[in-house]
């Protein structure tokens, strides 16, 4: 597990201390580097804890926040493969900042009035720490803080005019809050992320001010708000173990499910670099990225052969940010071609059971689908893969709106219509059985849920209450 926290202060030796009480941190696991970058306002900490048991709650705190009446954070380590316990995960993509500099009760005259919080009204980030013994572990698919949206916020007179060439402290100023919003859950519970296409940018339209007619002829690309540079500082995910590429794509297990998250981004193989629906300008290949021809695609062929289908039958629920199948009003500039005609075939090919995406604000439950067309069987043990995307989370522009009539692979959708934002939780009650549902944050109430079922045979083991008895034996 990598405990990852930010400091306003470099440290000199960053240090966790950890262990399977509260009340005795015995201990501790350190990393020599406390790092930034060019217009950072922090230092970003990560220390790496190895050795932990398996489906096991440990306490921790970094060494600087150790006091006589500092409270311990806690986390449980991921369920062992061939574990065929029932759990549930919680799902959010294209969520952003919340309150005074992102989504909130109020926002520019044009944003229209289903795109803001009603008074009282619970945000995404509300809603999960509600629930937050409900799932394991939350899994964010790209566009995580929307820092890049700070010109436009301005322009559009959310936000408190700055010069460009200060503009970088509202950019970091956004990405800090959020990490401080979101803390309630990810001190806790493990987060889980890959890039989507606000992770590269610098702005976002924000050099165009449509009321007024002006454009700014200037370059607002700071260096550090490039080519993924806050999002490769921040996170550490599970490459090295996976054989993957640094945050961008990877794999990993918990108990009777094989994860893989990919890049929709950059390096999808077969001489894309991005999205060439959008003619690749919002994509970025400068990066650590395309030192080998079809990288990622040659790491996911042999990632999904070398999953062991008797310990982790559910392959693979893998999230990547764009979507290839939507109902969307903007298609166009929306639905990433170059993403299907690499993806798709190795996914039908070896099997995968669920895609989720986002990158379009809205809400859609597909059908299982097979280069378009519907698998005859729908959620009764289909041979393709079923799509949902659900980019609803909610962030400062709010909610997209989806094409009518809906696409005939169309099975439930939501959007700027209903107002309502919402995240998905996933449910694995056995190895042929999981469900998905449609979380209002709002309310917490279930708008949508589908179950698919899938038909085998397994062999699993039923872990019970190990958590429980873990925490009775600590009392």
């Amino acid at each position: 597990m990598y405990v990852s926290w930010n400091t306003f202060e470099q440290l000199s030796n960053p240090t966790v201390h950890y262990g399977l009480s509260p009340h005795a941190l015995i201990k501790h696991a350190s990393f020599n580097l406390s790092i930034t970058y060019a217009t950072s306002l922090t230092y970003n900490n990560d220390v790496k804890l190895t050795g932990l048991k398996p489906d096991t709650t440990y306490y921790y705190l970094p060494e600087h926040l150790l006091h006589e009446n500092a409270t311990a954070y806690s986390f449980t380590t991921s369920r062992p493969a061939g574990d065929g316990t029932p759990y549930s995960i919680a799902v959010v993509v294209d969520l952003g900042a919340m309150g005074p500099q992102g989504l909130t009760t109020y926002a520019a005259s044009t944003t229209s009035k289903n795109n803001i919080l009603k008074p009282g009204e619970m945000n995404t980030i509300d809603s999960l720490t509600k629930v937050i013994d409900s799932f394991d572990f939350v899994w964010h698919p790209g566009d995580i803080a929307y820092a890049d949206y700070w010109l436009k916020e301005e322009i559009q007179g959310f936000l408190p005019n700055t010069t460009i060439a200060e503009g970088y402290e509202v950019y970091e100023s956004i990405l800090n809050d959020f990490y401080d919003e979101m803390t309630p859950l990810t001190s806790y519970k493990p987060y889980m992320v890959s890039p989507g296409n606000h992770e590269s940018n610098c702005d976002n339209g924000g050099t165009v001010d449509t009321a007024n007619n002006i454009t700014y002829d200037v370059d607002i690309c700071i260096p550090g708000q490039t080519n993924f540079t806050g999002y490769i500082n921040h996170f550490r995910m599970p490459s090295a173990e996976s054989g993957g590429t640094g945050n961008f794509w990877y794999s990993f297990d918990h108990g009777m499910v094989h994860y893989v998250t990919l890049d929709t981004e950059t390096d999808l193989g077969h001489g894309y670099i991005g999205n060439d629906e959008v003619g690749g300008s919002e994509f970025d290949d400068s990066g650590p990225f395309n030192a080998t021809l079809n990288a990622q695609t040659t790491w996911l062929e042999a990632d999904l052969k070398s999953v062991d289908r008797s310990k982790t039958p559910w392959i693979i629920i893998v999230a990547g940010h764009r979507p290839w199948y939507l109902s969307h009003a903007n298609a166009s500039g929306t639905i990433c071609w170059s993403c299907k005609d690499v993806f798709e075939p190795l996914l039908i090919e070896y099997g995968v059971d669920l895609v989720l995406s986002g990158h379009s604000h809205v809400y859609e439950r597909n059908a299982p689908l097979n280069n378009g067309v519907v698998d005859p069987n729908e959620l009764d043990n289909p041979s393709a893969p079923w799509y949902i995307t659900n980019g609803a989370a909610g962030h400062y522009d709010g909610l997209d709106a989806l094409q009518v009539p809906l696409q005939n692979y169309s099975r439930f959708g939501l959007d700027t219509h209903n107002a309502t934002y919402g995240w998905s939780k996933l449910t694995f009650h056995n190895c042929t059985h999981m469900t998905h549902e449609f979380v209002a944050s709002g309310n917490g109430t279930i708008l949508d849920s589908a179950t698919l079922y899938k038909r085998r045979k397994c062999r699993l083991e039923y872990r019970g209450s190990q958590r429980q008895q873990q925490q009775h034996d600590h009392l």
